[in-house]
């Protein structure tokens, strides 16, 4: 290939020839050159890499070995930091069921109930069959006694709410027997049981006792119950009525003023009436009997009763 060149020198045109040996000669010489250089630059590359890798290696092995020996320190610290606080409060778990055994061995000897019923010095027995073992601990000697507290508390938990039960129940019953003088002054002007009538002067039964005082003292229930009646009743006058629970039901007649409603809870020694002098009486008065099971008994023996 011919190129033709003009200049204005001479105004002759020059030309140039580029034949295909001519160019192709020094392209191929340049292209053997350059991989020639390539070849020879990744050959020293890769004898120099290696070297730098196992150069650097061990420190970097040291490095990491480090870093997790750090890590394993760490999360042992922080391990026994947690155990440290366990430990504690197992202790103070520990001293909170002494306490509760005290306790509880004070009210079983204050309700005076039989201690071989609630023994709060020995583990409940326990028992079923074998179970497949569970996965190891890491703390094995500190799980067994979590566990072990654990059922101790379970098991005083249960006995002191079955004592508390039986306590209540027998506070209640006490309270609810009738015990005591049905007033807060006065004295007992007619026993129980067969006299002369005031009215008829003829020989009659009496179904409870009388307690002569001033009008207006007070009459107070003898044990804690419902209000069954307050109201006026035929022979009775003005009349409070009072079940006690158990078969107990107690009667206070003649009041000048009544001081309760029916249904109303009272406690042993509230105030349910004033004395009077209502229906079949010939002076201020408190008619009181005790029926036991719907059948009248003589009162006497709960009146001089005292309250545990």
């Amino acid at each position: 290939m011919n190129i033709i060149l003009f200049t204005n020198l001479h105004g002759r045109p020059g030309s140039l020839n580029l034949s295909r040996p001519r160019i192709y000669v020094p392209l191929l010489s340049l292209g053997l050159f350059l991989a020639a250089s390539l070849v020879y630059l990744g050959f020293q590359l890769a004898q120099i890499q290696p070297q730098e890798r196992l150069a650097a290696g061990p420190h970097w092995r040291l490095e990491v070995a480090q870093e997790q020996q750090r890590a394993i320190e760490q999360a042992r610290q922080e391990s026994q930091a947690h155990l440290d606080a366990l430990a504690m409060r197992l202790g103070q778990l520990q001293g909170q069921v002494l306490r509760l055994e005290g306790l509880g061995q004070r009210l079983v000897e204050m309700a005076d109930i039989d201690q071989g019923e609630f023994d709060f010095e020995q583990i409940p027995p326990q028992g079923g069959p074998a179970a497949e073992a569970a996965a190891g601990y890491a703390v094995p000697d500190f799980i067994e006694q979590l566990d072990k507290l654990s059922r101790v508390l379970n098991d005083r938990e249960q006995q002191l709410l079955a004592l508390e039960s039986v306590v209540r129940t027998r506070s209640l019953r006490e309270q609810g027997v009738p015990t005591g003088r049905p007033v807060t002054s006065g004295w007992m002007s007619s026993a129980y049981g067969k006299r002369t009538d005031p009215f008829t002067g003829k020989q009659a039964w009496h179904d409870g006792v009388d307690f002569a005082g001033k009008a207006g003292t007070e009459v107070v229930a003898v044990g804690a119950g419902v209000v069954t009646w307050s109201g006026s009743r035929y022979g009775y006058g003005n009349l409070v009525e009072i079940n006690h629970g158990n078969g107990y039901v107690t009667r206070y007649g003649h009041n000048r003023d009544l001081l309760v409603e029916v249904g109303q809870h009272v406690r042993p020694g509230q105030a349910i009436a004033r004395m009077g002098s209502s229906g079949r009486s010939t002076g201020p008065h408190v008619h009181f009997e005790v029926l036991k099971h719907g059948k009248s008994v003589d009162p006497a023996r709960f009146v001089w009763a005292k309250r545990s």
